[in-house]
């Protein structure tokens, strides 16, 4: 199964702090891989390196086999539309309805028509539970029902890759549990290629093929959730493995 994205001795630097220290990794195409680590350890910018929003100090970045560092602006973001994206936040636009944060890609990026988009946009709702909130403004959504939306968001342009930036912070566990199920259900369903940043270690053990753990920038550990139950000596995938069994 091809790679469709590959780090080479990937390091990051914000001045003179090095963030991300010789990176390397390689994601199969359908695989769903969940990186954890604690707060401050490099997680999020990863994703955003991936991204092509944080540039590298050395190293390569390949994306569906074409490098992103140092490519020419035009290159990238006709990679990036095979990507999709799931904020922390849910970024949701407080001034636009739920159908036209959802389609917003179609109404500033082609030719269709309101109708045409609100038919997409209605399907891909069904999807996610909320075919009933097509008028609502975000404000008028639980935290929830914003990171469905945001999840419809992403998913309407029918991207090959889906990058969700820690999907269950500041859910109530029933809700958290909801999201992880409709991420696992989206998966199977449209074959993506999922990249799951995350602190949240039941998540990670339900959705992932392999989980990849950062600490002090760079990949201690990666394996499936048994491979690194049974042997990794990482003090902090231990208390992971602890806090998720004792569940």
């Amino acid at each position: 199964m091809e790679d469709i994205i590959k780090l080479r001795d990937v390091s990051v630097k914000f001045g003179e702090t090095e963030v991300l220290k010789k990176i390397n990794l390689e994601v199969k195409r359908g695989e769903s891989l969940v990186v954890v680590g604690s707060s401050g350890c490099g997680k999020t910018v990863l994703l955003k390196t991936i991204l092509g929003l944080i540039p590298v100090a050395e190293g390569d970045i390949y994306l569906f086999g074409e490098k992103i560092n140092g490519a020419p602006k035009s290159k990238i973001m006709q990679l990036r539309s095979r990507l999709g994206m799931v904020f922390q936040s849910s970024a949701l636009f407080d001034s636009m309805s739920v159908w036209e944060n959802v389609g917003f890609y179609y109404l500033n990026h082609s030719d269709m028509t309101d109708e045409q988009i609100r038919t997409l946009v209605r399907d891909m709702l069904k999807e996610v539970g909320m075919e009933s909130f097509e008028e609502f403004l975000p404000e008028q959504l639980s935290g929830g029902m914003k990171k469905r939306v945001s999840i419809a968001r992403a998913l309407v342009s029918k991207p090959e890759v889906i990058f969700y930036d820690e999907p269950t912070t500041g859910l109530d566990p029933i809700m958290a549990e909801s999201i992880t199920e409709l991420i696992t259900e989206m998966h199977k369903k449209f074959r993506t290629t999922d990249i799951t940043v995350t602190h949240d270690i039941h998540l990670a053990s339900r959705i992932s093929d392999r989980i990849a753990l950062i600490e002090n920038g760079t990949i201690r550990d990666i394996g499936t959730f048994d491979d690194l139950r049974k042997n990794s000596q990482s003090p902090l995938i231990k208390s992971f493995i602890f806090t998720e069994e004792r569940k």
